[in-house]
């Protein structure tokens, strides 16, 4: 019997799809994987929605019949509709996230995800958006709780680290390149954490 690797989708919007660059925080996790034994894929896309996730999950996920899909989506749902009127509202937001986790397993595969990190790199409670993250992030949190799926809480691992290494109150920088996009740190911080879900 041939051993077949793990196969692993990051399924999201552009920060996963800047992952699959040279310090991406997609390369930076199947550097760390034996590439024998586990098979890594990006399937980030930029603007991309929950809704967008859900249109090219059969083509771009599920047909490549992963073992396990990581979903991290949500900064576009919260940050468009402040920056051009087409984010996602709560209850669409939530719908559309458990219709993929449903689809996702019944093909067979498992699902680990992700809250959202951050619009804005300031202490929390002081960015524009931060009530509106930390509100989609606690849904996501429920829907990880209600599913049993494990959760890469980037929302909280990213305001713990801003309040230790961000004393000065920068609005980017830090973590991002420009208050959404990982910098090299923000990509090493997400690989760190999500690296012991995924193995």
């Amino acid at each position: 019997m041939t051993f077949k690797p793990k196969r692993i989708i990051f399924f999201g919007d552009s920060i996963t799809q800047q992952g699959v660059s040279k310090n991406g925080y997609v390369t930076l996790i199947k550097k760390a994987l034996d590439s024998t034994r586990y098979d890594i894929i990006g399937a980030g896309i930029g603007g991309n929605k929950v809704y967008d996730l859900y249109l090219r999950l059969e083509d771009d996920v599920l047909n490549k019949k992963p073992d396990l899909v990581v979903i991290y989506v949500g900064i576009n749902d919260v940050w468009h509709k402040q920056t051009s009127h087409t984010g996602t509202d709560y209850d669409k937001y939530f719908k559309f996230y458990q219709a993929l986790i449903n689809k996702i397993q019944g093909a067979g595969s498992k699902v680990v995800v992700c809250t959202p990190s951050v619009v804005g790199e300031k202490k929390d409670g002081t960015n524009e958006l931060d009530a509106d993250l930390n509100k989609y992030a606690q849904g996501i949190r429920n829907l990880a709780t209600k599913n049993n799926l494990p959760l890469c809480d980037l929302r909280k691992v990213f305001a713990e680290y801003e309040a230790q290494n961000n004393t000065e109150g920068k609005e980017k920088g830090v973590l991002t390149t420009d208050r959404v996009h990982l910098n090299e740190q923000g990509n090493k911080l997400v690989a760190d954490q999500l690296l012991p879900l995924v193995k």
